[in-house]
């Protein structure tokens, strides 16, 4: 990543918007400064910061980022997306100097850190009041609050789900179950016609590759095409439904939701221990017909459950074996950096449970709040705290 994108990143959640401030601050005007804290200022950090943070918080960036303008005393004062970058006469309550002595959670400029005696001039400017020249404001051009709640009633799919009218169609010998009146009505709508109904040979063929992923044997396209009973295909579906290879069909489709390997994928592919475990257990609840409802629970989590349920002949505990997902991810072998290894991890975490159990990506809150959807930041770093407490058993 680009110094410019970090740094960036650093302080789209490092600083946000503060309090106005006009000509006192912190109780002492600007033109009280005196001429050496303003040459101080001038010669020794003025030059610091053109240095370190112009590029992307200065008058000659393309666009403010993080809302943070490091041109004007009142821009840093302001600060950015998330607090004030200085406290004047506080440098230890200032994030700028926790920041370019490489704090536990941040380290600006990302590169390289900044020479002790440059981080000591910030410090004792900082201890000076921050003194800066009386001069104009420099405009900065703020990003829009995020409005949660405004977001919501904006999109779609966050309202309340409503029971549609039924469209009406041209063809009404076609439909026979209202969802096909929505499906016709596209059709017409476009000029089309459905398509001719499929022979008999064509349909069993369908059946069989849709629910358990394999052809019919030639006995029974046989059996089926010269069944004209008008429960002949309904027979077929329910042999097909209570077959064993149903679910290792449709737990192949669930697999790919939640990334299922049976290796970390990294360097050496070191297996993942009982990895199989989960995938066996999938196969097992669609054969099952787990409610959806109870199959989320056991994925999110499984081990809290007062009553799990019991495997029918062996009798060892199915619910908990649906939280293994989480443990399913590449895995680097001895990373250099711990934290941001741990940080991806539980992205990939984060990812998965969103895409797979809300249809939504929220990985965009990881660096600001959601441009589209209704998630914000804190909801990301809420989820993260979560996955973060909690720890792994085999």
């Amino acid at each position: 990543m680009k110094p410019s994108l970090q740094l960036a990143l650093f302080l789209s959640l490092a600083f946000c918007a503060g309090p106005e401030t006009s000509g006192e601050l912190y109780g002492q005007e600007v033109d009280q400064f005196s001429d050496a804290d303003i040459e101080f200022f001038e010669t020794k950090v003025r030059p610091l910061l053109v240095d370190n943070c112009f590029e992307c918080h200065g008058t000659a960036a393309d666009a403010i980022e993080g809302g943070l303008s490091v041109a004007s005393r009142k821009s840093l004062l302001e600060g950015g997306d998330t607090g004030p970058a200085i406290v004047p006469g506080k440098p230890d309550e200032s994030l700028l100097i926790d920041v370019v002595n490489y704090g536990d959670t941040y380290q600006m400029p990302p590169d390289t850190k900044m020479a002790d005696e440059d981080i000591e001039i910030l410090t004792d400017w900082i201890r000076r009041n921050a003194p800066w020249p009386a001069e104009s404001d420099v405009a900065v051009t703020k990003t829009k609050t995020f409005d949660l709640q405004a977001r919501k009633k904006e999109h779609w799919c966050w309202q309340p789900v409503k029971r549609p009218e039924i469209p009406t169609v041209k063809n009404q010998k076609w439909p026979r179950d209202e969802i096909d009146n929505f499906v016709l009505a596209k059709i017409e709508a476009a000029g089309l016609q459905p398509a001719k109904a499929a022979d008999k040979t064509t349909l069993i063929r369908r059946a069989y590759f849709d629910l358990i992923g394999l052809p019919p044997e030639p006995n029974a396209i046989d059996a089926f095409v010269n069944d004209n009973s008008e429960h002949a295909f309904g027979e077929v579906i329910d042999k097909l439904l209570a077959s064993p290879r149903f679910g290792e069909r449709w737990a192949r489709h669930w697999m790919d939701l939640t990334r299922y390997a049976e290796t970390c994928g990294h360097e050496f592919d070191y297996p993942i221990p009982y990895a199989h475990e989960y995938r066996d257990y999938l196969i097992r609840a669609f054969n099952a017909d787990v409610p959806y409802n109870r199959f989320i629970t056991e994925h999110i989590a499984g081990d809290l459950i007062d009553e799990p349920r019991r495997h029918p002949e062996e009798d060892f505990n199915e619910s908990i074996i649906g939280t293994g997902f989480w443990y399913l991810h590449e895995a680097t072998h001895a990373p250099v950096d711990v934290k941001g290894d741990e940080a991806g991890r539980i992205d990939n975490q984060i990812d998965v449970l969103c895409k797979t159990f809300l249809g939504l990506t929220v990985a965009c809150a990881r660096c600001h709040d959601h441009k589209f959807d209704a998630i914000s930041a804190a909801d990301y770093y809420a989820m993260s705290g979560f996955l973060q407490s909690s720890r792994r058993q085999v």
